[in-house]
Formats: C-alpha cells, structure tokens, sequence
C-alpha cells in the first residue's frame, strides 16, 4: 500500500493549481499503485466504512462508474444523488446542503456547471470536496490523462501535448496539468475560442517551476507538429447544445484525422476525455486506430478517481 500523505488528508481537490507540483505527482504514483494492485487482486480497502455523496447535476458515464466502482474497491460506499434525489435542485441553499451532508458523509464529489456552486459548496463543507466536472475545470479527467501518458511515454517533462478544439473545461486543466509536470502544452483554437486568460495566467505562473511551455495558436497542423500528445475534445459541450451547429462551422479545420497526425511524431498517441462525436473533432480511422489510447484513458478515469480519494478522504 501507498505510503500516507498528512498534506493531503482532508483537502478539497478543486483544481490541479491548487497542488504542488510534488504533490500531483504523488497522486500520479497512488493511481499507478492501486492501479497494479487491483489487477493483480491485492485487497486495497483503505476506505473502508466510508461514504462519498455524488451530486450530478451534469449526467456522465464515465465519472458516475469511476467514482462509484472506486469507491466499492476501496472499500467505501457511494451514493449517487441527482437533482431529483436532493433539495438542492429544488430551492435548498447550496451552504444548507453542505453543512447536512458533512455530518453524514466523508466526502462529496460534484459534476455540475457552474464553477462557483463547486467553490461555494468547498466553503460551506467540513469534508473534502472533489470536482467531478465544471464549466471552467475537469481537474479528475487530467489526472487520468497523466497517468495514461506516463504509461506509454515512460515520462512527463518535456513531452508537448496539442489540444486541438475549443479552449473549455479541458484545455484549461490540460494546461494546469502540463504546467505541474513541466510537460509542454499548446491550444489549436479558432478566434474567439481561445481559452480563459486568468486561467492561462495561473498555468503560466505554475510553469515558471518547471520549465513548461504553454501557448496558444489558431493553426491546428502548427500545433500538431511534432507533438508526442494529441488530445482532442467535443466542439460543443454539454449545456451548449444550441451553440453544436454553429461550432461545427468554426471547428471545421480542427478534426483529429490521417492529415494531422502526420505532421505529429511517429509514435504519438491520441487521447480523447469522450464521449467522441465521431467524424466530428476526431475520425474513426484514428480513434480506432493503433496510436488511439483513448480507451486506456477511459480505464484510468478509475485508478484516478481512486487515487484522489484515498489520499483526500
């Protein structure tokens, strides 16, 4: 079993800048740990009789399983609570919902839109608090993304991972991500949708630290080139249905296909947080193909999921 770290016991996980760089890659080393464990059947229940509040106000598949099947084999109990389940999505103040929920759970992981329901929900609480997902952040997505890269790239320092698409909710924790490793990361976004200054300020203070680049471009083969990451994500996320034709028009130079991976390095990979809109942000020739570890990514959603609550809860 992983050795404690005190730093991190009760912490709220919010955002990747909220970490240092020591301490993400502590992370990184749990989810490998309980990743091997669990494959190879080693008991790694070190939570046991602890529960964790899932409020979604977003609907997910992969961050309902992970959370919920982590939990289980850590030895803990999920419960899963939609706006139907709970006051909060029918006029209960936000500070009411967390002080109840602190006396009886061990931790709360949220997926909703709005950043400062997250934040305020933090404030209020007197548990740990994990961002399943906001408008402006993906913080446990990246944690996975991290791990998969270190799998197959043996290192983080100094690779260079292009995000082709919208400047969202993943190019800014990718950036984050990329400034706490001192793995280089340049955004491919048409104008306009470039992503949030304050937060590309954040990542640039963290990558003073570590030597990261970061950047951003229009030019998606500019980006592309000689990257050893591609990552990719939906032109239009959820809560921005009525924006999907329009994107489609704007994004239409920022598919991940054939042309684009070759001017990336031989071995590069893709990755892809899903679910794909196929033939849109990305083709099934290169989802499906071999350099695709959008799969492998998927599989550590789990590990890290798993990671991030045994150290904060």
């Amino acid at each position: 079993m992983f050795a404690i770290n005190d730093s991190l016991r009760g912490r709220d996980f919010i955002s990747i800048h909220d970490f240092s760089r020591e301490e993400i890659a502590y992370m990184l080393e749990v989810g490998a740990e309980l990743k091997r464990m669990q494959k190879k059947g080693i008991p790694h229940q070190c939570l046991a009789g602890k529960t964790l509040g899932m409020i979604f106000q977003k609907s997910s598949t992969r961050t309902r399983v992970a959370f919920e099947v982590g939990m289980y084999q850590l030895g803990g109990h999920a419960l899963f609570l939609s706006p139907r389940d709970i006051q909060i999505g029918r006029g209960e103040s936000v500070p009411d919902t967390a002080r109840v929920l602190s006396r009886m759970l061990d931790g709360i992981m949220i997926r909703t839109f709005a950043h400062e329901e997250v934040l305020e929900l933090a404030k209020w609480a007197d548990i740990p608090v994990i961002n399943g997902l906001t408008d402006l952040l993906h913080p446990t997505q990246v944690i996975g993304d991290l791990m998969t890269i270190k799998e197959h790239k043996g290192e983080l320092k100094g690779l260079k991972c292009a995000y082709i698409g919208d400047g969202n909710n993943m190019a800014h924790s990718l950036l984050f991500g990329g400034a706490k490793v001192g793995m280089d990361v340049v955004i491919a976004a048409p104008q306009g949708y470039e992503p949030d200054e304050k937060v590309m300020q954040l990542a640039l203070e963290d990558a003073k630290e570590t030597g990261a680049n970061l950047w951003v471009v229009k030019d998606p083969l500019a980006a592309a080139k000689d990257a050893d990451i591609i990552y990719t994500d939906v032109w239009a996320s959820m809560g921005q249905e009525e924006e999907a034709a329009e994107k489609e028009q704007q994004f239409l130079q920022y598919q991940v296909n054939s042309q684009l991976m070759s001017v990336a390095k031989k071995d590069a990979i893709v990755l892809h947080c899903l679910p794909a809109k196929r033939g849109k942000e990305i083709t099934d020739e290169v989802m499906d193909g071999p350099q695709s570890k959008v799969f492998d990514e998927a599989e550590n959603r789990l590990h890290a999921h798993k990671a991030i609550m045994a150290v904060t809860m």
